[in-house]
Formats: C-alpha cells, sequence, structure tokens
C-alpha cells in the first residue's frame, strides 16, 4: 500500500479562504473614467447615457441599463450589402442607462485607446466598446470576400473619444513607412491606421491547393505611412470555398 502524502500545493496553486477570494477578486474603482480595466480582461463601463458594445460582450451590469441592437439601417442603405455578405456585419448593440457595465470578450486582452481627431481601422472582431462620439462605419475587403467564411468586414473610427479593442495575448504594432511596407496574415491582423489601405497578396498555387502550401496564401500587404497592429494568434476567418 503506498502512503506516500501528495506533495505540498504550490504557491500558484495554494488554497485561499472564502474571505481572501471576495477580496482578491472583488470590483474596485480606479478613477480611471468612462472605461476602467477591472482586470486585463474586464472592461468597466460607468455609464451616464449611451454606449456601444459589441453584441454579446456583457458579463454583468449594475443599475438601469437596457440593451438594444443596432438596426439594419442604422448603418446606412449602402450597408445592407456589406450585412447580407458578411452575415450579419458588425454585431453591435446600445447600452442606455446609468449604472456600472462590464465587458468581455471569450478572455481576449483588452486595449482602451482615446482617438484624439484620429482615424484607425479595427477589425470587426476585435471591436468591444467606443463612444457615440466616435464615427464608425463598416468596411469590407472586396477582393476577397468569396474566399472568406467571417470576419471579412473592418471597422473604420473616425473622431474623438474612447474606443476598447481586444487581442489575444499582447499585440505588436509595426511602423509602415515608404519604401518599408509591412505584410501581415489577415488572420493575425487587429487593427491599423485609417491612413493606410491595405492590398492583398494570394499565393495560390498547386501546391496550395494539394494541402502542401506554406499555409500563408493571403498576405494583407500595407505601405505608406502609418502603422499596423498584429496578434500572436490566428483567428480562424476563411474557409474553402464550396
Amino acid at each position: 500500500m503506498n502512503t506516500t502524502a501528495p506533495p505540498p500545493l504550490t504557491a500558484a496553486g495554494s488554497a485561499r479562504s472564502l474571505e481572501q477570494f471576495l477580496a482578491d477578486t472583488a470590483q474596485r474603482d480606479r478613477g480611471q473614467g468612462v472605461f476602467e480595466l477591472e482586470s486585463p480582461r474586464i472592461l468597466e463601463v460607468n455609464l451616464d447615457g449611451k454606449m456601444n458594445t459589441k453584441m454579446g460582450s456583457m458579463v454583468a451590469y449594475l443599475g438601469n441599463i437596457k440593451f438594444k441592437r443596432e438596426g439594419i439601417l442604422d448603418q446606412g442603405v449602402g450597408n445592407l450589402l456589406k450585412k447580407a455578405v458578411s452575415g450579419e456585419g458588425m454585431k453591435v448593440s446600445y447600452a442606455e442607462g446609468n449604472g456600472k457595465l462590464y465587458l468581455s470578450d471569450t478572455g481576449k486582452k483588452i486595449i482602451v485607446l482615446k482617438l484624439e481627431n484620429e482615424s484607425i481601422v479595427v477589425n470587426g472582431n476585435d471591436v468591444l466598446a467606443f463612444e457615440p462620439s466616435l464615427q464608425h462605419k463598416i468596411t469590407m475587403m472586396r477582393k476577397i470576400t468569396g474566399m472568406m467564411a467571417g470576419g471579412l468586414f473592418n471597422v473604420r473610427f473616425d473622431g474623438s473619444g474612447l474606443l476598447a479593442i481586444t487581442s489575444h495575448f499582447e499585440p505588436l504594432t509595426l511602423r509602415v513607412t515608404p519604401g518599408q511596407p509591412v505584410v501581415t496574415d489577415p488572420n493575425a491582423t487587429v487593427a491599423w491606421s485609417g491612413s493606410l489601405n491595405p492590398q492583398f497578396k494570394t499565393d495560390v498555387s498547386f501546391k496550395t491547393f494539394l494541402g502542401r502550401g506554406s499555409g500563408e496564401s493571403i498576405q494583407m500587404l500595407f505601405e505608406g505611412d502609418g502603422f499596423v497592429v498584429v496578434q500572436p494568434y490566428e483567428e480562424v476567418y476563411f474557409q474553402s470555398g464550396s
């Protein structure tokens, strides 16, 4: 009979009293303003009025808050085709009222940006919340819509206001300068400056169709002056044609 005692718990896995657990995970007012990061993956919105949020991102709220989905015409008639092609387009809901709203998106890291009369384009899957003062417009990767299952839409933001975006793990920002283009994997591309208009490079060969390709058959090419943000993770947006 084996009577060896189990090894003691390590510091990382040591048990906590209920009181200690509640203290360690308690909500705290950090005085950061409208957007507060309760943790790297939970955003607190101190709501007093209206806020645009990604549909399905609410995990909890306190106070008197109501939610309304963005209507199909809210983006204008010109975006009806984009919504039809992409399935739903950018799924936005409006949160209105007073209270504290908590948002998260599949445990992704949250980055809060303050735009000051600036523009940025964000992958639609990586938009978490933004103030109504920011103008937003859905843009589509037209040249490869037939090759994409989802994630074919981006959202361009212009103006001044707070914007919360998400990234799998720590993002990396690359500078784009004249004569020094940057090429990225669309599945790992989070955002880029509004001054850039990415083109698409394809490297589809017979080997690709046989499953011997590099796996990087489509790339985004950024040229000009600006920046592009990538994440160390490839979200799957592409599917083979049917």
